[in-house]
């Protein structure tokens, strides 16, 4: 038998799966005037879960995740990933078309192949911090709200990876 609450342990799930990929092109400013070639990865992500377990006895149901996270990812497959809050690149929108600049460099997108992110470069730490702060969001929508951390990790190449986690603002009060 499980022994009842209140218990001094957390809980948590990770998931990790084949399929929690996304293709995507980038380029990433560095050193105050340094910039990458266009290039791109085969990312991978997975995600860790942490807090007390429902009356279910879940911290959150594996399927849930799973599907939330392969939603994540679907959203920056086949994609070129911009930073919108990069002072070195300038965006343009315009018409079906995003133009990136930087310094003498354009390049030119069509907006259906451009995911504009809400961060400063586009590096694994900033797009772990991206899908962890999604799917923070995505649970809240969901109702899913007693978890105390998430944290994703945003592998670019094999053995090359960034970590990211958020505690629970709500349990942060408690």
């Amino acid at each position: 038998m499980i022994e009842e609450r209140p218990h001094a342990g957390e809980f948590q799930i990770h998931v990790s799966k084949d399929y929690l990929t996304f293709c995507a092109g980038h380029f990433i400013t560095y050193d105050g005037s340094q910039c990458e070639t266009l290039h791109g990865h085969n990312y991978r992500a997975s995600i860790t879960i942490g807090g007390d377990v429902d009356e279910n006895y879940y911290v959150i149901n594996f399927v849930t995740v799973k599907r939330m996270m392969k939603q994540l990812c679907d959203e920056l497959d086949h994609r070129m990933l911009l930073p919108e809050q990069n002072p070195r690149i300038a965006l343009a929108v315009e018409g079906d078309n995003v133009t990136a600049s930087y310094k003498q460099r354009h390049y030119s997108f069509p907006r259906a192949d451009v995911v504009l992110l809400p961060i400063p470069n586009t590096t694994a730490e900033m797009l772990a911090r991206h899908i962890c702060r999604r799917a923070i969001t995505w649970l809240g929508d969901a109702g899913v709200t007693h978890f105390t951390f998430v944290e994703v990790e945003v592998e670019e190449s094999p053995g090359q990876s960034a970590t990211y986690r958020e505690v629970s603002v709500a349990r942060m009060r408690d």
